[in-house]
C-alpha cells in the first residue's frame, strides 16, 4: 500500500536523485575522489532498494521483479564505472536472472539488452574477449527476435520509477531502445576486432556508424576518427568508393565539431590543439586513399619492366566505360551514411576526387593534387619539431605520390623533375635526421634516395640514348647521378655493420631484400659510369663484378634468399659469366704485347 501513496513518490524521487548524481554530477567530482558522486549515488540506490523490499509485502510478483532487476541494473553499473567488477558483476548477473523468464515482453527486453551490453563490456575489460562476445551476440539475437515478433517500442529502463504522467512517448522510447542496439552493436565491432574478425568488425562499425547518424547518437570527432579509420579498412580491400565515402562522412560530421556545443565541448587550449590533431589525422587517411588508388592503378597498368602498357591502357579504358553506368547504381545504396542534408554534404565532398582506377596521367593528376592538399594540411599540424616520425612519413607519402604519378608521364624529361622533387623533399630531412635514435627512418631514407638517384640516372641514360652522339653536359650528369645513388646505397649497407665495422654473415629478414638489391644497383651503377680512361673503366668493371659476385655467393650460401631476389640473382649470374671475358679484352687493348 506505502508503494502506492507519498512512499512511492519518495521512492522515484531518490531513484531520480540517485541517476542524476551518477550521470551529470560526477563529471565535476574533484581529481581527489573521483568518484564521490557514484559512491553518493549507489547509497540512495541501497535506500531505494531498502525501501522496496518493505513496500512489497504483498505486491504483484512479476512487478517487484522487474523493479527489483532495475536497481540490480543500476548498482552493477554504478559498481563497473569504480572499477569493482566482482561486485558489478553479481549485481548484473542477479538482473538478468530475474528477467530471464520475461525477457521477451515491452517492458523487460530494452533492460535485458542492457544488462548484457554491460556484462559485454565488463567481461572485455578482463580480456576474456570470448566471454563478452556471448552475452553481446545474444543481446542482439534477443533484440532482433524482439523486433520480428513484437517490435512496439519497449519501456525504458527508467520508467519503472516514474509516476503515469512522466512516461516517456513512444518515439523517444523507440530512440533510446535502439539506441541501446547500436551499443551492442559497437561493442561487437570492438570485439571481431579482438578475434581478427576483421570483416565482420568492419560491417558492424559500418552499421553502428550509420545508426548514430541516423539517431543522432554521436559526437562529431569520435564519429569522424571511427569513420575514417573504418575507410583504411575499405582501402585494403581496394573498396575505393566506400573508402571514399566513409572518408567524405568523416570530413563532413568532423567539421560540425566546435559548432555544435556538446559534452564534447568545454573548449581549452588543449581541446583546441586535439581538434587539429584529428583533423590531421584525417587528412592523413585521405593522403593514403589518393595513393592506394594511384599504386593499384599501376599495378594494373604496368608491363614486366614497370612501364605503362598502352595496350592495356586502351583495354580498360573500354571496360570501364561499360562498367561505370551499371556499377554506379548498384553500389550507392548499399553503403550511403545518414539523413538527406548529410548525403548532400558528403556527396559534394566525394565528388572532389575520383574512386575509380586512373588510366592516364590527366586522371592521375588530378587525384595526386588531392593527395597533395591533404600532405600539407597534415603537415602544418604535424610539423618537425615535436613529430618527426609523424611529420617523415607524410613526406615519404608526399615522395610516393610523386614516384606513381612519374609513372604516367610520358616525356622523360618531365619524369626526371619528378623525381628531383622527391630528392628535394628527402634529403634536407635526411640531414637533420640523428641514425642513432631514428635507424629505421635514416635506413628508409638513404634507400628511397638512392632508389630515385637511381631511377634518375636511368631516365638520363635513356635521354642519352635518343641522341646523336652523347654530350659533355649528359654524360656529367649521368655520372654524377650514379655516384649519388652508389653513396646512398652504401650508407644504407654500411648502416647494417656492427659497431666493429663488420658486415652481417647473414642478413636479418626484414633488410635481406633492400640489401641484396641494394647490391645489384651498386653493380650495376659501376657499370653505367661512363670514362674515357681505359684504366678507370677496368676499374669500375672489376667493382662491378665484385658486387654481383656477392649476390651470387651470398644466395648459394643461404638458399632461402633466393625467392627474395629471384630476377636479380639470374641477371647477376649472367653479368659474372660475362664480365671477365670483357675484361681480358680491354686488358688486351690497353697492353697487347704482353
Amino acid at each position: 500500500a506505502a508503494a502506492a501513496g507519498g512512499g512511492w513518490a519518495e521512492v522515484c524521487e531518490k531513484f531520480r536523485t540517485a541517476r542524476t548524481l551518477s550521470a551529470v554530477e560526477s563529471r565535476k567530482d574533484p581529481e581527489t575522489e573521483p568518484y564521490r558522486s557514484k559512491y553518493s549515488a549507489r547509497a540512495l540506490l541501497q535506500e531505494v532498494k531498502q525501501l522496496l523490499s518493505a513496500a512489497e509485502e504483498g505486491g504483484e510478483a512479476r512487478l517487484v521483479a522487474v523493479r527489483r532487476a532495475v536497481l540490480e541494473y543500476e548498482l552493477g553499473v554504478n559498481h563497473t564505472d569504480t572499477e569493482e567488477l566482482s561486485a558489478g558483476e553479481e549485481h548484473l548477473q542477479r538482473c538478468t536472472q530475474l528477467l530471464e523468464p520475461h525477457r521477451f515482453s515491452p517492458d523487460c527486453v530494452s533492460l535485458y539488452i542492457q544488462a548484457q551490453n554491460n556484462l559485454g563490456i565488463l567481461w572485455s575489460e578482463r580480456d576474456e574477449i570470448k566471454t563478452a562476445q556471448t552475452y553481446l551476440e545474444s543481446a542482439e539475437a534477443l533484440y532482433n527476435q524482439y523486433m520480428k515478433e513484437d517490435g512496439n517500442p519497449p519501456l525504458d529502463p527508467s520508467e519503472h520509477f516514474m509516476a503515469e504522467e512522466e512516461k516517456l512517448t513512444d518515439q523517444e522510447r523507440s530512440k533510446r531502445f535502439e539506441k541501446a542496439y547500436t551499443h551492442t552493436l559497437y561493442y561487437l565491432a570492438q570485439v571481431y576486432q579482438h578475434l581478427e574478425m576483421i570483416e565482420k568488425a568492419a560491417q558492424y562499425c559500418h552499421t553502428t556508424l550509420k545508426r548514430q547518424l541516423e539517431y543522432c547518437g554521436y559526437y562529431p570527432v569520435e564519429w569522424a576518427l571511427n569513420a575514417a579509420t573504418l575507410s583504411q579498412y575499405y582501402l585494403s580491400k581496394q573498396c575505393f568508393m566506400e573508402s571514399r565515402h566513409c572518408l567524405a562522412a568523416a570530413s563532413v560530421i568532423f567539421s560540425q565539431a566546435g559548432q555544435v556545443p556538446s559534452a564534447e565541448d568545454n573548449e581549452t587550449e588543449q581541446d583546441q590543439q586535439d581538434l587539429r590533431q584529428r583533423k590531421a589525422e584525417i587528412a592523413r587517411c585521405w593522403i593514403k586513399y589518393c595513393l592506394n588508388l594511384l599504386q593499384s592503378a599501376r599495378k594494373l597498368l604496368e608491363d614486366n619492366i614497370g612501364e605503362l602498357d598502352p595496350d592495356r591502357q586502351l583495354e580498360l579504358k573500354a571496360q570501364r566505360k561499360k562498367e561505370e553506368e551499371e556499377k554506379e547504381k548498384g553500389r550507392k545504396k548499399a553503403v550511403l551514411f545518414g539523413t538527406s542534408d548529410i548525403c548532400d554534404s558528403v556527396l559534394a565532398m566525394e565528388e572532389k576526387v575520383s574512386s575509380v582506377y586512373p588510366l592516364d596521367f590527366q586522371e592521375a593528376r588530378e587525384i595526386f593534387l588531392v593527395g597533395q592538399n591533404y600532405v600539407q594540411e597534415a603537415k602544418e599540424f604535424f610539423q618537425v619539431d615535436g613529430y618527426v616520425t609523424d611529420h617523415i612519413e607524410i613526406v615519404q607519402d608526399h615522395s610516393a605520390l610523386f614516384k606513381v604519378l612519374a609513372f604516367f608521364e610520358e616525356d622523360y624529361e618531365r619524369r626526371c623533375k619528378m623525381h628531383k622533387r622527391r630528392i628535394d623533399m628527402l634529403e634536407p630531412l635526411y640531414a637533420d635526421l640523428n641514425p642513432q635514435y631514428y635507424l629505421l627512418i635514416s635506413r628508409q631514407l638513404q634507400f628511397e634516395l638512392a632508389d630515385t638517384y637511381y631511377e634518375m640516372m636511368d631516365l638520363k641514360v635513356a635521354i642519352g640514348n635518343r641522341l646523336e652522339e652523347l654530350d659533355s653536359h649528359t654524360i656529367k650528369k649521368i655520372n654524377s647521378l650514379a655516384q649519388l645513388a652508389i653513396k646512398y646505397y652504401e650508407l644504407f649497407l654500411d648502416s647494417l655493420r656492427n659497431p666493429d665495422k663488420v658486415f652481417p654473415e647473414k642478413l636479418e629478414e626484414d633488410v635481406l631484400r633492400p640489401a641484396l638489391v641494394a647490391k645489384f644497383h651498386i653493380a650495376r651503377l659501376y657499370g653505367k659510369l661512363i670514362t674515357s680512361d681505359s684504366k678507370k673503366q677496368l676499374e669500375n668493371m672489376q667493382t662491378s663484378l665484385e658486387y654481383y659476385t656477392f649476390l651470387v655467393d651470398y644466395c648459394e650460401k643461404y638458399p632461402d634468399a633466393v625467392r627474395a631476389v629471384e630476377t636479380e640473382l639470374e641477371l647477376s649470374k649472367e653479368m659474372v659469366g660475362l664480365l671477365p671475358t670483357r675484361m681480358e679484352r680491354l686488358r688486351a687493348k690497353l697492353c697487347p704485347f704482353i
